[in-house]
């Protein structure tokens, strides 16, 4: 056998066992959905947005299929923007259904960003096309659900479900904050996605305000 042949083996070796991993990382998340699946079907829920000073808050709502077989799903934060883009595309061609919500800037300095949190899953939650029987959520309950909910902390690190919401909310508000950069370029959404960097901070300063900024938020710098 030749160095090539054999750093080959070696090679397809080490991604048989990486792939065997995973598969077995994966299965080691589903322990909330096989826990509930008895009861019909079974949601899961997160947000991304809280911290910005300009955008949405987005959350997602995902009803995985019982027997899923996407690898790789994990908390947004903890993948690439190249992974989470590919995900998005599997999630939302195999899941059973998806829901958005959104609770723009006007609304968020009406009735607080945890208040707008809770309305923006809520809002999810009724777009979904089929009733879930059960909502696994990162780390909250949400006010004026009758659905039976299962507060995860980290969720999105521990269930299949919640890491699905996670990816597709982070991706759909990401999207959108790439929109608004090409309408308003000096502040950096596409780079910042709103959140409160320096140099968003100091466009801020120089330019002031715009309607996607929340006023709550911004006392401080303009």
């Amino acid at each position: 056998m030749t160095k090539k042949e054999q750093k080959e083996i070696e090679r397809q070796e080490k991604a048989r066992l990486k792939l065997k991993n995973e598969i077995a990382r994966t299965e080691s998340l589903k322990i909330y959905e096989k826990q509930y699946e008895h009861m019909g079907y079974v949601c899961g829920i997160d947000e991304v947005g809280r911290g910005p000073l300009a955008g949405p808050v987005v959350a997602a709502a995902v009803i995985l299929p019982k027997d899923s077989q996407i690898l790789y799903l994990n908390d947004s934060k903890k993948l690439s923007e190249k992974k989470r883009e590919e995900l998005y595309d599997v999630i939302m061609d195999q899941a059973v259904s998806v829901g958005f919500g959104y609770v723009y800037p006007e609304r968020i300095d009406e009735i607080n960003i945890l208040q707008a949190t809770y309305e923006a899953m809520r809002d999810a939650v009724s777009k979904l096309t089929v009733t879930p029987s059960v909502l696994l959520n990162d780390a909250v309950t949400i006010p004026d659900v009758t659905i039976p909910q299962v507060p995860i902390i980290k969720g999105d690190a521990k269930s299949v479900s919640i890491a699905a919401a996670s990816i597709v909310a982070k991706v759909t508000r990401d999207r959108l904050m790439v929109e608004y950069d090409k309408i308003m370029p000096e502040y950096g959404f596409a780079r910042n996605k709103g959140y409160g960097t320096a140099e968003h901070i100091e466009s801020l300063k120089n330019y002031g305000a715009t309607p996607i900024h929340r006023k709550t938020f911004i006392t401080k710098f303009v």
